[in-house]
């Protein structure tokens, strides 16, 4: 299994002390987020039937899934019709093998990339290099972490963490034939992009790209993006290569209806992306191969609580509203999924037998503004909650637990506590002794009233 930033070590505390540490990240996230914030409520609150829109797409993403077996085959009989190829990938391994052995088998050395996250999840650009195949970013914020040797900190906008001082540093520094007196003017910067980028278009022959949903009715693949990059990506090459996850699946051209109102006004705050790019098998000539990936996403279907995670459309609604996101950042998460979706999804693909994995599911307030903007109605709070529960815990802790639900399942036990903890009140110190001190070194241990309500409630019931 794969998803985990190289080289990110620890739990998500201590990767979110380091970056609560870093003014300029804080500032950077704060303002991005809220403007995409606002666009999106002004764009939703248009719509006087989004509730309903909301909860059809809930209700398509659940059928597919429950039906994701059926649906699979029919896709992959619709675009082997269309004349292109389907592959199957267990896991991360297989994906990058298949992926590589066509790029290969076309004598190619350099392949371009429309912004894909199944891509970095499987981290098949490290799997391309390390058989000698460079892979270039197209999309404007990949590009931008790609030449900067940084990690993608954001769902939509992967350089989020970056204002546009920094990426005129990273272009005059990584980029061959920048102008010398670039500025960092955002049409400035978006030109020097263009150009840059026009080369590897033009002269590639094998192009990698993910999709934002497949059809499975008619095999038709479809990209949804802002800058055209996309476009130039899925067109000019001779050779396709799409990686998808297997949950992106729809089943009907009409469903896809649902999705395109919902996408864009949740993601970027726009009615309408500009560019929304379809597919469906081998066109004009090219050669097409779709690798459809697992990758831990079937056992994420088998747990009842947690497989609503697989309805996600990567909108980043949820990270746009998080009070820690804001905070901390995405490399924290140590993930290609930060934010509260990364906080449930994450450990599900992975299993959380790592420090950082098992400590994803506390990295949140339980707020509930991810679940209230959430498109398809994930209720990520409750999906934390349960995988709270399923994670490892210290045996003080287990004890600690199983003392107290000893103690509430009996109202004698609970009231006799409740009298001992009244009567030794004053003793009680404000922080706790030993492995108790790391729930009082980040909150107060509330005060112990002078009586219980129990013993209130029988006093005045008597008076």
């Amino acid at each position: 299994m794969s998803a985990t930033f190289l080289g990110m070590p620890g739990s998500f505390p201590k990767n979110s002390q380091k970056a609560v540490q870093n003014s300029q990240l804080r500032f950077n996230l704060r303002k991005a987020t809220h403007t995409i914030r606002g666009k999106r409520a002004g764009v939703v609150g248009e719509l006087p039937d989004w509730q309903e829109l909301r909860a059809a797409g809930k209700a398509i993403k659940d059928h597919t899934l429950r039906n994701l077996d059926r649906y699979l085959i029919q896709l992959e009989e619709a675009v082997t019709r269309a004349g292109g190829t389907v592959h199957w990938a267990r896991d991360a391994a297989e994906a990058n093998r298949i992926v590589t052995d066509l790029v290969k088998a076309t004598g190619e050395t350099e392949v371009v990339k429309v912004k894909s996250m199944a891509t970095q999840e499987i981290e098949l650009n490290q799997a391309l290099a390390a058989h000698g195949i460079t892979a270039y970013e197209t999309d404007l914020a990949e590009l931008i972490v790609q030449l900067g040797d940084d990690f993608p900190s954001h769902i939509l906008v992967p350089a989020i963490h970056r204002n546009r001082s920094e990426i005129r540093e990273i272009f005059l520094d990584k980029m061959p034939h920048v102008p010398p007196g670039l500025t960092d003017d955002p049409p400035a910067l978006a030109e020097a992009a263009r150009l840059h980028l026009r080369e590897r278009f033009l002269r590639s022959k094998v192009a990698i790209s993910g999709a934002n949903f497949m059809v499975a009715e008619t095999g038709t693949l479809v990209v949804l993006e802002s800058e055209g990059n996309g476009r130039m990506c899925l067109s000019l090459p001779e050779t396709l290569i799409s990686v998808v996850g297997i949950e992106k699946l729809l089943p009907s051209w009409r469903d896809l209806e649902v999705f395109l109102q919902l996408l864009p006004r949740s993601s970027t705050g726009e009615r309408m992306n500009p560019y929304t790019s379809m597919w469906t098998g081998a066109v004009e000539g090219q050669d097409f191969h779709l690798v459809l990936l697992d990758n831990g996403r079937t056992d994420v279907l088998a747990d009842e609580v947690g497989r609503q995670a697989l309805r996600c459309i990567r909108c980043s609604a949820c990270l746009n509203v998080c009070p820690v996101y804001e905070r901390a950042g995405g490399h924290a998460y140590g993930s290609v999924y930060p934010g509260p979706i990364g906080a449930i999804l994450t450990p599900q693909l992975r299993g959380m037998s790592s420090e950082l994995d098992a400590s994803l599911p506390f990295a949140s307030s339980l707020c509930g503004a991810c679940y209230d903007v959430c498109p398809v109605a994930i209720d990520i709070p409750e999906a934390l909650v349960d995988l709270r529960a399923k994670a490892p815990h210290a045996a003080a802790e287990k004890a600690g637990m199983k003392v107290a639900g000893w103690i509430l399942n009996d109202h004698e036990r609970l009231a006799k506590a409740q009298r001992a903890a009244t009567r030794a009140r004053k003793l009680v110190p404000k922080r706790l002794p030993g492995p108790l001190s790391a729930w009082t070194d980040t909150r107060d241990l509330p005060e112990i009233p002078e009586e219980s309500f129990r013993d209130w409630w029988e006093r005045n019931e008597r008076a």
